[in-house]
């Protein structure tokens, strides 16, 4: 699920929101932070210590943006190098994060440890089409390329750019006290509950809104999941439902680890 947060000029953090998001999101954090001509970053899995770190350094440069991003794996392994944010095609004077599933051909292959943001950061958005950040068209042709679910936030000091912070899918996070979070994974230290906060706009399988259940995560409606719109099968690895923390009623173990015969029922 991911939660990546972003302050703009003047703002501080909320440590407490970003220590719920780090609750449900344990793979790694990392920020970074406008200052003058460069940017600072850090990166780590201590949460606790990531997080200080950053509010301290954000409380002496708080005069630019700076986002700051707790990562939940689905592509990649858990490391270090895989922790946003990444620099565009490994100019240290432009980084991004990213909080969402990318499409297939963003995927690692089997022999390649980056994860599906790391290799767009590497690969894909330091191509020439995407790099001229501050043209409408490209803020259409990156929108586009993420879909309809996927944020995406950018901190530069290169000075091509009018400005030092571009968010792209703004409308698919949540303003809160001058703060713009992706997903509402920093009001809730509660996993299951926080995953399925993200469907303001209904199931994406029947479009009808408050109808899920939230001890499965299906829709009331329809059944179907409505996060991947699955009906009658197994959801993909990648589904939000399950990554939420979906339990099983027979067991009470997450529907991946459960063997028991109540979980065909649930893991639809």
């Amino acid at each position: 699920m991911c939660l990546l947060t972003y302050l703009p000029a003047g703002t501080l953090p909320d440590t407490t929101a970003l220590a719920n998001g780090a609750a449900h999101n344990k793979d790694g954090h990392g920020y970074a932070i406008v200052d003058g001509d460069r940017i600072i970053t850090g990166r780590g899995m201590d949460a606790a210590a990531v997080i200080d770190e950053f509010a301290a350094l954000r409380g002496r440069h708080p005069d630019q943006p700076a986002l700051f991003h707790s990562r939940f794996a689905t592509h990649g392994p858990v490391t270090d190098d895989n922790i946003h944010p990444f620099p565009i095609g490994g100019d240290s004077r432009t980084v991004l994060a990213h909080n969402g599933i990318l499409s297939q051909k963003e995927h690692p292959s089997r022999s390649d440890p980056r994860s599906d943001t790391r290799i767009a950061a590497d690969d894909i958005l330091s191509a020439e089409p995407f790099l001229t950040l501050d043209r409408p068209e490209t803020r259409r042709r990156i929108e586009s390329w993420l879909g309809e679910y996927n944020k995406l936030a950018i901190l530069t000091v290169n000075p091509r750019y009018p400005d030092h912070g571009y968010l792209f899918n703004e409308h698919a996070g949540y303003w809160d006290d001058q703060v713009w979070y992706s997903n509402h994974g920093y009001l809730d230290p509660h996993p299951a509950q926080t995953a399925w906060s993200d469907l303001e706009d209904g199931c994406h399988y029947c479009g009808v809104d408050d109808a899920i259940d939230v001890d499965t995560g299906l829709c009331l409606a329809c059944g179907a999941c409505p996060f991947c719109a699955v009906d009658n099968q197994p959801c993909p690895s990648w589904c939000l439902r399950l990554l939420g923390g979906v339990c099983c009623f027979g067991c009470g173990e997450d529907l991946d680890d459960c063997v028991c015969v109540a979980a065909p029922a649930l893991n639809r």
